[in-house]
């Protein structure tokens, strides 16, 4: 593939994106029929910020960051930075300085399938990153790569213009195309999850409420009295 900087493109809604920032990502997660997660790897630096922006991508060659720097110029207010590699890289790709040019834009966050470095620093800048990597591990600027197009992290494809949603949890992201469904699945699962809170509080066990004993009975769980365990294990 040619290496490409693809200029202006699709964003969505600031409306939505701001709900969807609301239900945070187990939710938007849950929603979306348990798919979109960057998984467990992908880990935040800091704790209690939640974002979600519109999607700009970069591909970088592993210790690399010259397009990261083609990148910032594409980003803008509200946005995600989502940097992916074009194999396995460890390098600290990401840090404060580019941040700082980041903020001044507007962007809330980066995503990057390597390291970040300057932790102290972004954490006090209040720039939120989530990286599978921190490393201290300098890079160059030499190899080309391409800004604004299809990108895969931990098996999920984000596209220019996909919300990403990242906080404590890890990071999602939403198909541009699914906002408003995965909005709706997110509010019907947040009053579901309020009146099943409620039921909890008053007493009713989530084996009733999900009727997992007959779960439990299809699958040969016996119940047996603590007595006849012990004397049982007491004659092995």
């Amino acid at each position: 593939m040619t290496p490409v900087v693809v200029t202006s493109p699709p964003r969505p809604d600031p409306a939505a994106v701001a709900r969807l920032r609301e239900y945070g990502v187990a939710t938007v997660h849950e929603a979306m029929g348990r798919t979109g997660s960057l998984g467990p790897d992908v880990r935040p630096i800091q704790q209690g910020l939640t974002v979600a922006g519109g999607a700009v991508t970069a591909v970088c060659w592993p210790g690399d960051n010259l397009m990261i720097h083609a990148a910032v110029e594409q980003c803008g207010d509200g946005d995600v930075l989502v940097v992916a590699t074009a194999a396995p890289s460890t390098h600290g790709m990401f840090g404060e300085l580019f941040a700082t040019a980041l903020a001044h834009r507007g962007t809330v966050a980066v995503v990057i399938d390597s390291g970040v470095r300057d932790t102290a620093e972004l954490r006090a800048m209040g720039f939120g990153a989530w990286s599978r990597h921190v490393s201290a591990e300098g890079t160059v600027k030499a190899t080309a790569g391409s800004v604004n197009v299809p990108v895969t992290i931990a098996d999920q494809t984000i596209c220019p213009g996909d919300v990403v949603v990242a906080d404590d949890d890890g990071v999602v992201r939403v198909p541009l195309g699914d906002v408003e469904a995965t909005l709706e699945a997110c509010q019907a699962r947040v009053e579901k999850e309020a009146a099943t809170r409620e039921a909890f509080r008053a007493g009713q066990l989530g084996l009733d409420r999900y009727g997992l004993r007959d779960v439990l009975a299809r699958l040969g769980v016996e119940y047996r009295p603590y007595d006849t365990v012990r004397d049982a294990q007491g004659r092995q």
